[in-house]
């Protein structure tokens, strides 16, 4: 069984900071709405073994820094379950949230609605619901912290309605409860461990470590209200080669297993790295790297759309937020694109500019990922970008292939490495589709203008990026990484 502490001791574990709201009302009804026998008693047990008067406690915090509204259950109290004077509770949370324009942080730990409360206690799920809705159209982030267990009701709307949701180790998670599941299903599915497998959760983050996780989400979440966010500054390189002589030369290189990859281009940029992680359709797909990275702002060329910025380094949670998505050199699910488009409409909301590093041969078309849904998957990160108002910002690490690279590519604002190509289709592909012989593949490449000089030429890139200087390198006053300039 996994860690069932208190609603104070797991707001205690996150926070030395927290001021209880004063709660709406108390049940002044002996037996609840409906008249259930007894029930008055068991309320009253529940609180002489608790010392709590409902199910959730909720105040104002600190975590790491940073201010928010926190929600804790109490598991000890009926099950933490959803009663009305819960659902009074959680209405005034999020409220609060929404006035103080504060993010609003759920511990969770409830078995669902109170059965002696019936389609009165299961109709706070609307309460719940719409207040959800308030906060997110006023702007605040939502994170869930989904502690033992997290099922029904509970689940549906607080935890799996946030934008963030976290889970700690061997919690059991899912609509259904233990004593109501089918007989026979696997128990696996109901866990933290399983709902992450099947994208629908972020990450598992030990007990010991949730204080400093949340405090990470709460500063990569939150931008400072001012002007309009920067753009995120495009990566440096990090390779040195030249520019290629070919088409052919630059398929090579794009394609070369030495060239480096998505991962190092992230470790190389973000102090902290914050993953998310699964499309909430039950799919995921490790070939895509998605979610929120801080930097140090001391870039002298932060924000400039003309400069590219060496990788931040450090690891302050005060650094600034930047989302990202990644693609990993394969061909792209369409669970990748759906987390793409989750992300970046998240960003887009909370006002956090995105970086998206291209590296993909294409869209995966097998036929699971048409199943799959590929065609909508791919038009939802499209139009996740179109619509997207803060600046999103497009480096091409390695291959471009065709839609499935463009999808994620920034219009107006992408930048290219050296050792990157950018196409329609691949050369194989167009020399067969034109009926050409396989000799002809090398001609075809140069005719799709495909290297990254071609594409600067064409307006379809800003810039081929360089590298910045070695680690250790006395670089003076020279500026290294420009973009704008053909390395």
């Amino acid at each position: 069984m996994a860690d069932r502490r208190s609603a104070r001791a797991a707001i205690a574990a996150v926070t030395a900071d927290f001021t209880e709201s004063t709660a709406p009302r108390e049940d002044t009804s002996a037996d609840g709405p409906l008249g259930w026998s007894g029930y008055a008693d068991s309320r009253a047990r529940a609180a002489a073994r608790t010392g709590e008067r409902e199910s959730v406690v909720h105040g104002l915090a600190t975590v790491g820094g940073h201010r928010c509204v926190l929600v804790s259950f109490e598991f000890g109290f009926l099950g933490g379950s959803l009663g009305q004077r819960t659902g009074d509770r959680l209405e005034a949370a999020y409220e609060e949230a929404a006035t103080r324009h504060l993010p609003l942080v759920s511990l969770i730990a409830t078995g669902g609605s109170r059965m002696q409360e019936g389609m009165i206690a299961l109709t706070q799920l609307h309460r719940v619901a719409a207040a959800s809705a308030r906060l997110r159209a006023a702007g605040p982030a939502q994170l869930a912290v989904l502690r033992d267990p997290t099922t029904g009701g509970g689940w549906a709307t607080l935890g799996a309605g946030a934008d963030v949701i976290l889970a700690l180790p061997g919690a059991q998670v899912g609509f259904a409860g233990s004593r109501v599941r089918p007989p026979g299903a696997d128990p696996a599915a109901y866990t933290a461990e399983g709902q992450l497998a099947a994208g629908q959760i972020d990450a598992i983050v030990p007990p010991e470590e949730l204080a400093a996780a949340l405090g990470h989400w709460l500063g990569a979440l939150t931008r400072p209200a001012a002007a309009p966010p920067a753009p995120a500054p495009v990566p440096a390189a990090l390779s040195r080669t030249g520019l290629p002589p070919t088409g052919w030369d630059a398929v090579l290189r794009a394609r070369s297993a030495s060239r480096p990859r998505a991962e190092a281009y992230l470790d190389a940029y973000f102090g902290i790295r914050l993953p998310l992680s699964g499309d909430r359709c039950g799919g995921t797909d490790p070939g895509l790297l998605c979610g929120f990275g801080l930097r140090e702002g001391n870039e002298g060329n932060e924000g400039n759309e003309g400069s590219a910025g060496a990788g931040g380094t450090g690891g302050a949670s005060g650094g600034r937020p930047v989302a990202y998505v990644a693609q990993c050199g394969t061909a792209t699910r369409p669970a990748g694109y759906r987390t793409a488009a989750r992300v970046i409409r998240l960003a887009d909301r909370l006002g956090i500019p995105v970086l998206t590093l291209v590296d993909t041969p294409g869209a995966a078309n097998d036929a699971e990922a048409e199943r799959a849904g590929a065609g909508a998957a791919i038009a939802d990160a499209f139009a996740a970008i179109a619509a997207a108002r803060v600046p999103v910002t497009t480096l091409v690490i390695g291959e471009g292939g065709s839609g499935g690279a463009l999808a994620l590519a920034a219009p107006g604002n992408t930048h290219v490495t050296a050792d990157s190509y950018f196409s329609v289709i691949a050369p194989e592909l167009a020399a067969a589709i034109l009926k050409r012989s396989p000799d002809q593949v090398h001609a075809t490449a140069d005719q799709l203008r495909l290297r990254p000089q071609d594409l600067v030429e064409l307006g379809v890139a800003r810039s081929v990026v360089r590298a910045g200087p070695p680690p250790g390198a006395d670089t003076g006053s020279t500026r290294t990484g420009s973009e704008g300039s053909i390395a």
